[in-house]
């Protein structure tokens, strides 16, 4: 699935090209010249994943980093750090600040894809597209195709989104607004019982091949996927 990235990059030439080489990946873009415009974009919308140049006018890329980390609503939002600053010591001040990879400029597109892929796997799976076997259940973001039990499943597109994202967060209970801000988008403002609607849609559509029972309600907190019983 197309991931929303957040470029931070003072050199245009450099933004320019790594935009151009993400969204020909199919990934969605936005951009920032400074670490004030960047914080901004994060105020409006989370994106799934922050390339962050260290060096930037006024304040670094580090002490955004160190903004985003002490944050809870940005906390848990993937950061790779871009720089000229090869030294270890630099490196490693780098990933204490908070940052998930760091990589030396200048470095190659494909390399710098197969990064943002290694971390989006490790923090983010939903924004990935790997498929999803789970029980019986088949989930492959990159034909929004899903079947249950051998049988394909019909689903709109919030009911893939929901489920593909339980899926990639299998056993953990969420809260209806935790799966508001991961689903619908930190910045969209919808009843938290829409959460329910869509569920029992989901359940529904699920029910002929038996997994509806995967998607549990744990009372008094929100939902689950699991293969295991109540």
């Amino acid at each position: 699935m197309a991931a929303k990235i957040l470029v931070v990059e003072d050199e245009p030439a450099i933004q320019t090209l790594i935009a151009i080489n993400l969204r020909r990946a199919g990934h969605e873009v936005m951009t920032a010249l400074d670490a004030e415009a960047a914080q901004r974009m994060v105020n409006e919308a989370l994106p799934d994943l922050i390339l962050l140049d260290w060096m930037l006018p006024g304040v670094s890329g580090l002490e955004l980093a160190r903004r985003l980390r002490a944050d809870g609503r940005s906390r848990q939002v993937p950061i790779i750090m871009l720089t000229a600053r090869g030294d270890e010591r630099d490196k490693v001040q780098g990933l204490e600040t908070g940052a998930d990879d760091y990589i030396t400029k200048p470095f190659s597109p494909r390399e710098l894809l197969a990064r943002i892929q290694a971390v989006l796997r490790r923090r983010a799976p939903e924004a990935t597209e790997d498929a999803v076997d789970m029980g019986g259940l088949r989930i492959d973001p990159a034909t929004h195709r899903v079947t249950a039990s051998g049988q394909q499943v019909s689903l709109g597109p919030t009911e893939f989104r929901l489920l593909h994202f339980l899926a990639t967060h299998p056993e953990r209970v969420h809260t209806r607004s935790q799966l508001l801000d991961q689903v619908w988008g930190d910045h969209v403002f919808v009843e938290e019982r829409t959460v329910d609607v869509h569920i029992r849609r989901l359940r529904g559509a699920l029910e002929p091949s038996g997994l509806d029972r995967m998607i549990q309600t744990v009372r008094g907190s929100g939902y689950r996927l699991s293969v295991h019983s109540e």
